[in-house]
Formats: structure tokens, C-alpha cells, sequence
């Protein structure tokens, strides 16, 4: 077990505070709301974790939600951990996908993890005299499991269970396979709220069967109640896909540069503005409101992500960064003029770029458009975005400017 030193830190126990920390960016809490309130308004000091596999190099917007929170929990006085899951990302995460995952070797987690606790700094305290953040790694207590140990942990849940995710039974009716060892993914997670001994678990919706296996662990190994908090996920209100994604053209990196952040942001879709300023960003909810009524009464989006842009690339950056960016923005992209000649074509949502170009003759092979892709040799002229994904979707109007002459305007039908 891995339960410190009780300290005798101040719990901040504001109704309002906790209220809104419950509320905002929430997409479920177990066992309830109502319960979680009362332990939270009880003084009681509580161990708080999130975790996250190390299968790449980068963290995005989406992942900030997360940390966010956990910050606001920290600044009440609670203990609070972020678990990086490197033995975890050797077996992979199966939520949500169609396939197995690709195992990660020791090596390839060791690089990914290199930087994440610099892109998190700006938004969690880790240097925190009196109550700073911790970073703890799920291989300390999981290489360590004996093969009995593992058997009793199996023991606890069913085949039946287990296949009864969305993901499995969809593999299963395609004839796809499911793997062995990807049953062992939510039992591995669930150990880690079992090792850390933990009181609240945070995670994305895409993240409750994991979350409850933990639960389920910590009454048949601890004797006690761990509280999940489901946090609402960054999707496209249009497509219902994820909206961190580079095939949809909404990956913006939390380590990203102050220029380019700022362009990605103005590249994102005018329909997620709110849930962005919600879910990535530390305005206050009554100001969210009043942004909710200018877009209402007809204000251009383009002003308010630009306000968007500025705060997020502050938040990383700093202000000083951010208000260059919106300069270097303006000054290179806003003010330069789209050829009058260009030319334009309709497509029906959800297209990729690759199909458009290909049916109108723009690119003459799948060769040339994934070297101009490699190359970084297509961006978006509103943005300063280069395109990076060889699978991106067209899901709003666009104006691209391919190579070095060529300029194409897009509508979505």
C-alpha cells in the first residue's frame, strides 16, 4: 500500500467552490453527487488520483479537463496523484477501440513520458510548498504482482462481465478478435486505485468500466468506498467523434508552441467554442454565460475564439506569449487576402481530404497526397494549421492552400 504520513493540511470546505467543482466539466459521479459532497464538505482529507498510459509523446487539450480539476481539488488542501501508467501502456487500453492495441516496449514508454510532467506543469502544482502534486508510475507495484496474485484479482470478475463492453461485443459480432490479455487492462487498473489506496479516481466517461473495476478492488482488498468522477469528454457536437483528434483536425498539443496552439484553436469547429472555454479553460462559468449570449445575439464566432485561443496559449505560454500569438496570428493569416480564383467545391460532411482531392483531379495519386502531407505542404489559410493527418475529415467549410500555387476553397454541404 502506498498510504503516506496523515499531514495536517487545511481542508477548504466551501459550498460554492465544491458545488461548482462537481458540476462543471462532470459527466457522472459514483455512487452519487450527494455523497461525494457530504465527504467533500467533511474536512476530511482525501487521496485523489488520475491516470494516463504513456502511448505518446504529447498531451492534448482533451487530457487538460482532467488536470484541471485535479488542481482545483488540490487548492482545497486534498492529496492529489497523477498516476503515468507505464506498465499499463504495455498492454494497452481496449476502450473504445476496434482492435487490439500495438504493445509498447519499455524503451518507446520510457521516451513517451519524457516531457509530460513539463506540459502539465503549467496547470498542476508540482512545486507547491505545502501541498504539491505527486507523480507515481504504475510498474512500481505491477511488475511486482506474483501469478496467485494475479488469479485472485481475475477472480473477482467474469467472463460475462467482461464482454459485455460495448467495444467486445462489437469485435464479436464483426468476427474480430479479442485478446486475453486485454481483459487483464481493467484489472490492472484497478489495482492501482487498490495500491495507491486511493478515495476518488478521475477519469473521462470512455474511462467508468475501468474506474469500477477499481472500485470493485478497493472493497474486496481495503474494505472501503472509492468515489468515481467521470469527467465529460471533448467531442464534435456534428460527428460525435472526438474532437482531439488529428484525423478531424482538432489536435492541439499541450506542448505545443504559442503560434501554433493559437492557430489550432482558431481551427477548431465554431460549434465547440463553449465546451472548450468550459472543460480547457479557468473562466469563470458566469462570464461563460455572457459569451454564450454574444454568440446568441449574432456576434462573430471568430472574435470569441480568438478570445478562446488567447486564454488557452496564456495558460501555457503566459500572457506575454498569448498576446504575441494574437498578433503573429492577425498580422500573417487574418489580414491575407483568399484568391478571389480559387477554386471552390462542395462536399457532404465527413469526407476525407484525401477522397476530395483525389475525385477532383488536385492530387493524381494517394502517393503524392500522403508526401504533401508528410511534407507538411497543406494548411488551413485561416489558421496557419498544417494539415498532419493522411486520414483527415472535412467536417466544416475550410480554405486550403496546397504546395506552393495551388488554393482550394471547401463547403460541407
Amino acid at each position: 500500500m502506498i498510504r503516506s504520513a496523515k499531514k495536517k493540511n487545511f481542508i477548504v470546505t466551501e459550498e460554492k467552490a465544491i458545488d461548482e467543482l462537481l458540476s462543471r466539466s462532470v459527466f457522472q459521479i459514483l455512487p452519487s453527487r450527494e455523497v461525494l459532497k457530504k465527504e467533500l464538505l467533511s474536512g476530511r482529507r482525501l487521496r485523489i488520483y488520475i491516470g494516463a498510459d504513456a502511448t505518446g509523446p504529447e498531451l492534448h487539450l482533451g487530457h487538460s479537463t482532467n488536470f484541471i480539476l485535479l488542481e482545483k481539488l488540490r487548492k482545497l488542501g486534498h492529496e492529489v496523484i497523477v498516476l503515468f501508467g507505464d506498465f499499463t501502456a504495455m498492454i494497452g487500453d481496449p476502450s473504445g477501440k476496434d482492435s487490439a492495441r500495438i504493445a509498447l516496449s519499455l524503451k518507446e514508454i520510457k521516451k513517451n513520458l519524457k516531457t509530460w510532467k513539463k506540459q502539465i506543469a503549467p496547470i498542476l502544482s508540482f512545486t507547491d510548498k505545502k501541498n504539491p502534486a505527486k507523480i507515481l508510475q504504475n510498474s512500481v507495484w505491477l511488475k511486482k504482482l506474483r501469478f496467485e496474485q494475479i488469479l485472485k484479482l481475475a477472480s473477482s470478475f467474469t467472463v460475462q462481465h467482461m464482454i459485455e463492453r460495448d467495444m467486445f461485443e462489437k469485435r464479436m459480432k464483426e468476427g474480430r478478435p479479442i485478446y486475453m490479455h486485454e481483459f487483464f487492462y481493467p484489472l490492472m487498473q484497478g489495482y492501482d486505485s487498490t495500491a495507491m489506496d486511493v478515495d476518488i479516481e478521475i477519469g473521462g466517461s470512455d474511462q467508468i468500466f475501468n474506474m469500477l473495476a477499481g472500485r470493485i478492488l478497493q472493497r474486496k482488498y481495503n474494505n472501503k468506498e472509492k468515489f468515481i468522477i467521470a469527467t465529460t469528454l471533448l467531442e464534435n457536437p456534428k460527428t460525435g467523434r472526438k474532437l482531439m483528434s488529428k484525423s478531424e483536425g482538432g489536435y492541439v498539443a499541450l506542448c505545443d508552441t504559442p503560434a501554433h496552439m493559437y492557430g489550432k484553436v482558431m481551427a477548431l469547429p465554431d460549434s465547440t467554442i463553449i465546451q472548450v472555454f468550459i472543460d480547457c479553460t479557468l473562466v469563470s462559468l458566469s462570464e461563460i454565460e455572457h459569451i454564450k449570449k454574444e454568440l446568441r445575439a449574432g456576434i462573430n464566432p471568430r472574435d470569441i475564439k480568438m478570445k478562446l485561443a488567447k486564454e488557452i496559449v496564456a495558460l501555457y505560454h503566459g500572457a506575454k506569449k498569448a498576446e504575441e500569438a494574437e498578433k503573429h496570428f492577425v498580422s500573417t493569416f487574418q489580414r491575407k487576402e483568399f484568391p478571389s480564383d480559387a477554386t471552390e467545391i462542395s462536399v457532404a460532411r465527413d469526407a476525407t481530404l484525401e477522397n476530395i482531392l483525389l475525385a477532383k483531379n488536385i492530387v493524381s495519386s494517394k502517393s503524392e497526397f500522403r508526401r504533401l502531407i508528410e511534407g507538411r505542404a497543406i494548411m488551413n489559410t485561416e489558421t496557419g494549421v498544417k494539415l498532419d493527418s493522411i486520414s483527415y475529415r472535412i467536417n466544416a467549410d475550410i480554405n486550403l492552400k496546397i504546395g506552393k500555387k495551388k488554393f482550394l476553397k471547401i463547403k460541407v454541404k
